[in-house]
């Protein structure tokens, strides 16, 4: 890797076009260096995964939703089109990519990379697959431009945090789609320095859409920057030029948005003919929640089998977590959000309530992707009462673990206090979750395939379950006329609510 220094320029500097992060990402993009096989194993396991959290949530208001402004744009002239989970037929790759990017993300179910800024890599796959579908790309070349994908996403948020400036963490993923794009269809560096200057300009929101009362935005706000990558890509494609240098520009994202004129980074970028591994630094979620609490439901989970006492609020005086600045701050007490106590708050706002989450797996010694967070759970008196007794406290030390480059410190947990009524006390700690590559019990090939398996019962039938399988474990082999076998059918799906279209 070369770290590529990052800062703003004042316009009478005139930073040259290949000094500028956005012509470096497109360097990266184009270099043809082979996806090594355990990289290619992995982008499967990812596919697999993906497509399983979306099956869990095809259901779910805001993928009806999202379907629906899918089905109600046929087929661009430029290509075959794309498919749309749980149902028959192509749709425009734009908001074929959108409405699956919806079902990804609504349950908050499928992987993460966590440094200075926090992102879900697989928000990369909808856009890349709709694109490869649209335009009778083979499965080599999807499995290509999904490396670049993640690539650029885990090496920007590893060197720029957004969150520090309440700014949403799409704004990495805009230009990661982008790049990615442009591997997949082989563009021109100039083509794909002028996407990714355009995507990251057109996905730069407030993060306020994880924030108080969180919004069913929450699981469109990747889906939208992922529609806007393929839009960028195809104006670029047209000729058009995007606001450059757009990062380094005297009004450009640093300048304004991130650390200001003063600011300084530095972006690891692999060098000409590196391979691309940066998924291998990736991790998916064995729980439906923020990734941050996978750890903690594994803990609470042992802990409650142990001493079930402590499922009782009566013989418990309070449970503090001693975590990271970001856990305390975002999904702790530390973000003050009334919400995150209220039991009447959306499921959206509880999947980002680590008191909530530790309570409610310390009680139930489970963790459901639907029942877990139900109202009538969610409301339960004595669940309540335990909730309210858990709080945050940030810890150095978790802090600087969960920030630090070396994988093999590098730590999501924290560590548990918890009083007793009669004056006993606990104390245990977890550094990652169970399925983490690090972790008691890894994520494999096995776990991806039951997950799958497990989320898609009853929303499949068993033989599709089964085709989808056997089509995707096939990936880099597959031909251009299979890669539409990367889709699900669902019998019974909902009617999507009127809107506009």
């Amino acid at each position: 890797m070369k770290l590529h220094p990052l800062r703003t320029y004042r316009s009478d500097e005139n930073l040259p076009r290949e000094e500028q992060l956005a012509w470096k990402v497109a360097q990266v993009a184009v270099d043809s260096v082979a996806v090594e096989l355990d990289v290619a194993e992995m982008i499967v396991n990812r596919v697999i995964d993906n497509a399983a959290v979306a099956v869990a949530s095809i259901g779910r208001a805001p993928a009806v939703a999202a379907r629906g402004q899918a089905e109600a744009h046929p087929v661009s002239t430029g290509g075959a089109g794309a498919t749309v989970f749980g149902v028959e037929g192509r749709h425009s790759p734009e908001w074929a990519a959108f409405a699956n990017g919806v079902a990804v993300r609504e349950l908050d179910y499928h992987d993460t990379f966590l440094a200075a800024d926090y992102s879900h890599p697989g928000d990369n796959i909808p856009p890349l697959l709709a694109v490869a579908q649209h335009a009778g790309l083979d499965g080599a070349a999807l499995v290509r431009g999904i490396a670049t994908g993640y690539e650029i996403q885990v090496d920007l948020v590893k060197a720029i945090s957004l969150h520090q400036h309440k700014i949403d963490h799409v704004a990495h993923l805009g230009p990661s789609a982008a790049a990615g794009i442009g591997t997949l269809l082989g563009l021109a560096p100039e083509v794909i320095y002028q996407a990714v200057s355009q995507a990251l300009h057109t996905t730069t929101a407030t993060r306020q859409s994880r924030k108080g009362e969180i919004s069913t935005w929450k699981a469109y706000a990747p889906a939208f920057a992922g529609k806007m990558a393929i839009e960028a890509v195809d104006r670029a494609m047209r000729g058009q030029t995007s606001p450059s240098p757009i990062w380094e520009g005297e009004d450009g994202v640093i300048a304004w948005l991130l650390d200001g004129p003063e600011g300084r980074y530095e972006v690891p970028l692999p060098t000409a003919g590196e391979p691309k591994r940066a998924i291998l630094d990736t991790y998916t979620k064995e729980h439906s929640a923020e990734y941050q609490a996978q750890a903690w439901i594994d803990l609470a989970r042992d802990l409650g089998s142990r001493h079930p006492e402590l499922r009782d609020p009566a013989r418990v005086e309070r449970i503090v977590l001693h975590t990271s600045h970001h856990t305390h701050y975002v999904i702790g007490s530390g973000a003050n959000d009334p919400q995150k106590f209220d039991p009447t708050a959306s499921r959206e706002t509880l999947d980002h309530s680590i008191p909530y989450i530790f309570a409610v797996a310390l009680q139930d010694g489970a963790w459901h992707h639907v029942d877990s967070y139900l109202p009538e759970r969610a409301g339960r008196p004595d669940t309540v009462e335990l909730w309210h007794k858990v709080s945050t406290v940030e810890d150095p030390e978790w802090t600087r673990r969960y920030h630090s480059n070396d994988l093999t410190e590098k730590a999501f947990g924290g560590r548990v206090e918890i009083d007793l009524a009669g004056g006993a006390r606990i104390v245990e700690e977890i550094a990652v979750a169970d399925a983490h590559p690090l972790g008691a019990r890894p994520f494999a090939r096995p776990q991806y395939v039951q997950k799958f398996r497990t989320l898609a019962s009853g929303v499949l039938a068993d033989a599709e379950i089964e085709r989808f399988l056997d089509v995707a474990q096939r990936l880099p082999s597959l031909r251009a006329d299979e890669l539409a076998g990367l889709n699900v059918v669902a019998a019974g799906l909902a009617t999507p609510p009127k809107g506009l279209f």
